[in-house]
């Protein structure tokens, strides 16, 4: 064999081996559960304390039965948030059943003003003083271009705005992707649990709401659906110091 056969030998064995090597699956992200409730927890906190104010247009369709397409009521509001107090509404536009915008939206609208409120507001966010968070076990997923972590969560206590399902979160920073789950107390003795989505996207670096959904079931008033759509974010942060 010529010193240039040889040569190409060693030149083709090396080029299989590096093939090879790039075939092998990429390691899989390792990351324990403490250090993702720690960046979700960090996460949570980033968004309260460096957002002093924000608005939000918010549409609300109620569904009734097993009639997703013909909305029984409808609600456009603009929403206004302040660290400082919390929510307010402004309603832009309304249609549908009176009965229904008084009982379901006017309820769910009281209902956000008051959990907002400082003092109150602490024990609804997803963070490990108010859930038992466990990281799932397998590899991490893709929901909507993010590569997600997902943690099952459960109340450390039961009320209406408490879920306990399952938690996707960026794998990178802890913030929050979506919800999905059952509300741990039912809102009232005629209605079950409520079931619950709700989806998130990066508004000016920080996770807000863009849909939400929610089923609840009752003899006395049938299966109501109520879905929201977010949109045009307006964002204030902290005057720098």
């Amino acid at each position: 064999m010529t010193a240039s056969s040889k040569s190409r030998l060693v030149y083709t064995a090396a080029a299989a081996a590096l093939l090879s090597l790039a075939a092998l699956p990429a390691p899989a992200l390792q990351v324990d559960s403490a250090t993702v409730i720690q960046r979700v927890d960090s996460a949570v906190k980033n968004r309260i304390d460096n957002i002093a104010a924000y608005t939000v247009t918010e549409h609300y369709a109620v569904y009734r039965n097993n009639d997703e397409t013909h909305p029984a009521a409808e609600m456009t509001v603009k929403t206004t948030y302040r660290q400082q107090s919390g929510k307010s509404y402004q309603i832009l536009s309304q249609s549908g059943s009176q009965i229904i915008r008084s009982l379901v939206l006017g309820a769910i609208l009281d209902n956000e003003k008051h959990l907002n409120e400082p003092g109150v507001r602490e024990g609804s966010w997803f963070t490990s003083a108010n859930y038992q968070m466990t990281l799932k076990p397998g590899a991490p997923q893709q929901l909507d271009g993010t590569t997600c972590l997902l943690l099952d969560i459960v109340p450390r206590r039961k009320a209406p705005y408490l879920i306990q399902g399952t938690l996707w979160v960026d794998a990178t920073d802890g913030s929050i992707v979506q919800i999905q789950g059952v509300s741990s107390k039912s809102a009232s003795i005629v209605t079950g649990p409520t079931q619950v989505l709700r989806q998130y996207a990066k508004v000016d670096g920080f996770s807000e709401a863009t849909h939400a959904r929610a089923e609840s079931d009752s003899g006395l008033f049938g299966k109501t659906i109520v879905k929201i759509d977010y949109s045009g974010y307006q964002i204030q942060l902290p005057p720098t110091q």
